[in-house]
């Protein structure tokens, strides 16, 4: 029996370090959910301080790029539109996604958006709380986004 649970042992040691010499390390902080932060947004597409860390980069395989995308309180992007469309999926906070010519749309944590392709459209965190999505950029072979001007503060503030 003494044998049998040595031997138990030795293997799990053997296998934790197999598992800790094989598992990358965990990439460094800060974190905004389960991704990394990033580094601060071009403040030529956002307005207010956005954290962006590139989760896939695009390529002729998968024509897809993704984002972990943290907007701060107040922070919002500049109105764009996407050839092919995008997806946003908040894992964090409270934001606001709004359309071109319709109201303003609240998004909490577990929420998904379908920005349809060539649609003109912002995203952003609410006044109060920050707010973290990832974003999908598909079939970017059609091109990735194109850049408007700035949502203005009446328009952020038209939440009702």
């Amino acid at each position: 029996m003494k044998r049998l649970a040595l031997t138990f042992v030795l293997a799990l040691g053997i296998g934790l370090t197999s598992f800790a010499q094989n598992t990358p390390p965990a990439p460094a902080g800060p974190f905004s959910g389960p991704f990394p932060k990033g580094t601060r947004a071009p403040v030529a597409n956002f307005t207010g301080v956005v954290y962006v860390a590139t989760l896939v980069k695009n390529d002729d395989t998968f024509n897809c790029a993704s984002s972990n995308v943290t907007f701060t309180p107040g922070a919002r992007s500049h109105w764009h539109t996407h050839a092919a469309g995008q997806i946003l999926l908040v894992t964090e906070g409270v934001g606001y996604y709004q359309e071109k010519g319709q109201p303003i749309r609240l998004l909490r944590k577990g929420e998904v958006v379908q920005a349809q392709p060539g649609v003109e459209h912002w995203h952003g965190a609410s006044p109060q709380q920050d707010m973290t999505h990832i974003s999908l950029n598909v079939n970017t072979e059609k091109g990735i986004v194109d850049w408007g001007r700035a949502v203005t503060d009446q328009e952020y503030a038209s939440y009702k």
